[in-house]
């Protein structure tokens, strides 16, 4: 396995973070998070999702939050969209640059979570990622439950690499394969990464890991040897996935930041700072965070 000296890092917490937190919070707290994830060097930030507002009451004001950011010419604003509805209300504010485009890789799950088949959130990601793009904007898209699914079980790994195929016919920046409910392992990890890898090139693989089985450091540092260079966090650890038992969040932004430095990986992020925003955020939920390192702070220093 061949390390890189580098990987780019996406915050993911103002989102995915916070969707599915029963707590609604305040765009000004929202607002401040998406500050300090950018104080502490992040340059992609996932800041909300355009959904129905009903089903996703947390991100009711997506809007009003993307009306707020701050402008920054160093920093990529995402926003999630599931439908071209969606993409259009995200393209609109006028302050989103690239749109997430969502595809599940069963049935089962894609009708639960986008009422549409497999095949379908193929289909409708590829028709955002063009409408992205006739727009001047780019797109990412991720392919959910690629590791596994609550409903059919064992996900087959040539159903992954053909639906990344396919998406890639559409033009996203790049390819992300999710563990929307947390099962993987760094053996399943290093190889489904490799093979997508081989599929897309030149394109990028960016990895979405949840923590829900303890297994969330061990599989970022898996794709990343494997030739995953993007990687999805999520400040403090925030954030679950609605159809995952005992879901434990995110990987946490400061704990991956710490790996990788002690590993002599690059992220360009500042842990001190990501220490602080980290245990702010636990502030503002009124509860614990599961990052360790917010909790056990960083490599002690000499006195």
């Amino acid at each position: 396995m061949n390390y890189p000296e580098s990987v780019e890092m996406v915050e993911v917490g103002p989102r995915d973070g916070l969707q599915n937190e029963p707590h609604l919070i305040a765009t000004a707290d929202k607002l401040a998070l998406i500050q300090r994830a950018i104080d502490a060097g992040a340059r992609r930030v996932e800041v909300a999702s355009f959904v129905n507002p009903h089903k996703v009451p947390q991100m009711a004001d997506a809007d009003e939050v993307c009306a707020g950011l701050p402008m920054r010419d160093d920093v990529t604003y995402i926003g999630l969209v599931m439908n071209l509805r969606g993409a259009e209300r995200a393209i609109a504010t006028g302050r989103i640059h690239q749109l997430g485009a969502v595809s599940v890789s069963t049935d089962q799950f894609a009708m639960a979570n986008q009422g549409q088949s497999s095949d379908g959130s193929v289909a409708a990601a590829s028709d955002i990622i063009r409408l992205a793009n006739r727009s001047g904007l780019t797109a990412q898209v991720t392919i959910g439950a690629s590791f596994g699914c609550p409903f059919e079980g064992e996900v087959d790994p040539d159903r992954v690499v053909a639906m990344a195929k396919k998406l890639v016919e559409a033009g996203p920046v790049e390819i992300a394969l999710a563990d929307t409910i947390g099962v993987a392992d760094p053996l399943h990890v290093e190889r489904l990464v490799a093979r997508v890898k081989a599929a897309v090139a030149p394109l990028p693989v960016r990895v979405h890991f949840h923590n829900t089985r303890g297994t969330g450091l061990a599989n970022v540092w898996a794709a990343i040897g494997a030739g995953a260079s993007v990687i999805d966090a999520s400040l403090g650890g925030l954030g679950g996935c609605p159809f995952a038992k005992g879901a434990a969040g995110n990987v946490a932004t400061e704990d991956v930041a710490y790996m990788l430095a002690r590993a002599g990986i690059g992220t360009g992020l500042d842990l001190d700072r990501l220490i602080d925003a980290g245990r702010w955020l636990g502030e503002i939920m009124e509860k614990p965070m599961p990052s360790m390192v917010s909790r056990a702070g960083g490599f002690p220093k000499k006195e």
